[in-house]
């Protein structure tokens, strides 16, 4: 029976694909138990119940045991710390709000053609569809200020 271990291995795919799109660290943890329970199915692919414990056990561990570290590993960058690649190269980079950011308030603004969760590192808010300029990035969220000038948005 093949086709449970490829429902295990879609279901870490999708999880993956999740956790790239939030990083909260808790799905990647279910990636892998799923991932743990697609060789389980390779070898025993009628204990279905065998798989399904392994699933929950790996993930509730990594839970358990890995995102403290994962998260205080994340958050020991601080704001203010340039991180290369593409992250690094937002800073400086123009675009506009598409909602109100504020500072507390997260909102989002568009950058480079990708929509970015963004806050306001002081100042007041900043109202929809304002030129804005990235100061700092921190893990996914952008810190903005508003344009000092305007320029044509194409």
């Amino acid at each position: 029976m093949l086709i449970v271990p490829i429902v295990w291995i879609v279901i870490a795919v999708v999880l993956v694909a999740v956790e790239l799109h939030h990083l909260a660290f808790f799905a990647i943890f279910g990636a892998a138990g799923a991932a743990a329970a697609a060789v389980v199915a390779v070898v025993a692919p009628s204990l279905i119940p065998l798989q399904i414990a392994v699933a929950v056990a790996v993930a509730g561990i990594g839970v358990v045991a890995g995102r403290p570290y994962m998260s205080r590993a994340f958050a020991r960058r601080g704001p203010g710390v340039r991180i290369g690649g593409v992250h690094g190269g937002l800073i400086a980079a123009r675009g506009v709000t598409l909602d109100e950011v504020g500072g507390r308030d997260p909102g989002h603004v568009r950058i480079l053609g990708e929509s970015w969760l963004a806050v306001v590192g002081y100042g007041d808010p900043i109202p929809p569809h304002t030129p804005v300029v990235v100061t700092d990035v921190t893990g996914t969220t952008l810190t903005v200020r508003a344009a000092e000038e305007q320029w044509e948005l194409s």
